[in-house]
C-alpha cells in the first residue's frame, strides 16, 4: 500500500470513529461536518476529500462494519450440511467467532441495537437469512409456512439473547452464553 493510500485510510477510519462517538450521544440527522472534523482531528476540507455528506460517510461506516463482521469469521459455514443444527449454523466454532466479534465491538453492538433503522439492520439480517439460513434450513423442512416459522423464531431468539448479553455488558462468559443459546434454541450443546 502506498504511503497516500495509507494516510487516505487512516484518515477514513478516524473519521468513521467519530461519527460512532458522535451516535451514542445525539441523534444521526443532528451531527453536523464540524462535530465529526473536531472530534476526528482533521479539517473540514479534508472530510470533503472523502465525502460529499454526512450521509455518505455513514454508508461506508456501515460498509466498514459489515466488512469487518464478514472477515472475522476465520470459519466458512459448512458445506455439507447433514443436521438441522448446521443448518441454523449453531457449531461452537461459528456461535464463539461470532460473540467474540460481538464482544470486541460492544459500543457499535449497542448502537445498531438502539438505532437499528440507520444502521439498516433489517437489510443485513434480511440477506443472511436469503443467503445463508433459508437454503440450508430448506434441506430439512419442506412446508414453506415451517421454514418461515423456524427461522422466525432461531433469529428471533439468537437475536434477543446476543441483545440482552450486550445490554449486560458481555459479563456472561461466551462459552457459557454459547450453551444457553443452544439450550434456549433447543440443540444440544456439542
Amino acid at each position: 500500500m502506498k504511503n497516500n493510500e495509507s494516510k487516505y485510510f487512516y484518515t477514513a477510519e478516524l473519521m468513521n470513529s467519530a461519527l460512532l462517538a458522535l451516535l451514542e450521544k445525539k441523534d444521526f440527522e443532528f451531527i453536523t461536518v464540524t462535530e465529526i472534523t473536531r472530534k476526528a482531528g482533521v479539517n473540514r476540507s479534508t472530510f470533503y476529500l472523502h465525502y460529499d455528506s454526512v450521509d455518505e460517510l455513514l454508508e461506508e461506516t456501515i460498509e466498514n462494519i459489515n466488512k469487518q463482521f464478514t472477515d472475522s469469521f476465520k470459519i466458512k459455514p459448512p458445506t455439507n450440511i447433514t443436521c438441522k443444527e448446521d443448518a441454523f449454523l449453531l457449531t461452537d466454532e461459528l456461535l464463539h467467532a461470532y460473540l467474540t466479534f460481538v464482544k470486541r465491538n460492544k459500543r457499535v453492538f449497542q448502537l445498531i441495537h438502539q438505532k437499528p433503522h440507520l444502521f439498516h439492520a433489517k437489510q443485513t439480517y434480511q440477506k443472511m437469512y436469503d443467503e445463508i439460513f433459508y437454503p440450508a434450513i430448506s434441506q430439512f423442512l419442506t412446508q414453506e409456512t415451517e421454514k418461515i416459522y423456524n427461522l422466525a423464531f432461531f433469529t428471533g431468539g439468537v437475536s434477543a439473547i446476543v441483545n440482552q448479553w450486550i445490554e449486560l455488558d458481555c459479563e456472561t462468559e461466551i462459552n457459557q452464553l454459547i450453551f444457553i443459546i443452544k439450550n434456549c434454541i433447543g440443540f444440544t450443546a456439542k
